[in-house]
């Protein structure tokens, strides 16, 4: 036996069957090997400490028990809470999540590193692929298998979709904002190029197509930079509506900077109701999104046989302190 990690080879050889038979029995194969040589092998395997191998096993089944999950910038809570749910489902088959990140986006070079990411997991054969990272207008999405893949959020023609409605969101919030006396609010928005973007801004403005667009990265700090920029123009609007909650928490602090108190100075409204935007100071005005149920949809949506049509996942106004009446 060698004095490395035990081979399959060595556990062949201490079971007393073949290599091919060790190998079916260990990694999975059309054809089936006897109950008793299996549990030989695999008693063999326990007694040597071998591990299979993950990629043997994905070529002999033709699939593996992975899934693998695509998504932005890991640090954003949005992406945490629908991890949350794809691993919740993945748990409940007795599947395991593999998590790969593309970063805050930022353009061409985004797109490449989602396409490499995707080709990358083809190797392992993963039994789904969920990707949650925004589309890039007119980008075609290019994957492996498109029975095996959901995409969450519109701009995916041809993928099965959890899709999500943005639009609608953005002008329920616009509109409740009017009612609470607010008359001039600009947007502070991600890159243009985001079908997610460019679905909320022209939600927003389908109410109000007066509201201000300034376009920066679709981060905190892309919100910091943005509010920075609307008060260095001399602008003093009543309210600020951040295409993202986490845009909008950069907003807040780059209004604190200013010496303007976000909500009594300046209203504040966010997208997605990530967890911690009611324990920031004020309690920020978000549309929630069902974000753990969105990766849990996505990921039976991947694995179910047929894909049956569903409408928009619908969008709610949270009013909180942020946004207090005018």
């Amino acid at each position: 036996m060698s004095e490395n990690a035990p081979t399959l080879s060595d556990v062949a050889a201490h079971a007393g069957v073949s290599l091919a038979t060790a190998s079916r029995a260990l990694n999975g194969s059309a054809r089936k090997v006897n109950p008793e040589l299996q549990e030989r092998v695999l008693a063999s395997a326990r007694h040597l400490g071998y591990s299979a191998n993950v990629q043997a096993q994905a070529v002999a089944r033709g699939t593996s028990n992975l899934v693998a999950l695509v998504v932005g910038d890991i640090a954003d809570p949005y992406f945490a809470a629908i991890s949350s749910g794809v691993v919740r489902v993945a748990d409940e088959r007795g599947l395991v999540v593999t998590i790969t990140a593309t970063g805050p986006y930022a353009g061409p070079d985004s797109t490449a590193r989602e396409e490499a990411a995707l080709d990358a997991l083809r190797g392992q054969r993963p039994r789904a692929v969920v990707l949650a990272g925004s589309r890039v207008a007119d980008a075609e999405t290019r994957v492996g298998d498109p029975d095996r893949v959901a995409v969450i959020g519109s701009g995916a023609p041809g993928l099965r979709t959890v899709d999500v409605d943005n639009r609608g969101g953005a002008a329920a919030l616009a509109t409740s904002l009017r009612g609470l006396g607010y008359a001039d609010v600009a947007i502070l928005a991600g890159p243009g190029e985001l079908i997610t973007v460019r679905d909320r801004v022209e939600g927003f403005r389908s109410v109000v197509p007066s509201a201000t667009v300034v376009h920066a990265a679709f981060t905190r700090e892309g919100g910091h930079r943005a509010m920075t920029e609307l008060l260095a123009s001399g602008a003093r609007p009543d309210g600020v509506f951040a295409v993202s909650d986490v845009m909008a928490i950069g907003a807040m602090a780059a209004l604190r900077e200013a010496g303007i108190a976000p909500g009594a100075d300046i209203g504040v409204a966010g997208f997605d109701d990530i967890p911690l935007v009611a324990d920031v100071t004020p309690a920020l005005t978000s549309v929630s999104l069902p974000l753990a149920d969105l990766g849990a949809r996505a990921l039976e949506l991947a694995l179910a046989d047929e894909a049956a049509p569903a409408a928009p996942v619908p969008a709610e106004v949270r009013l909180r302190a942020s946004t207090p009446r005018r």
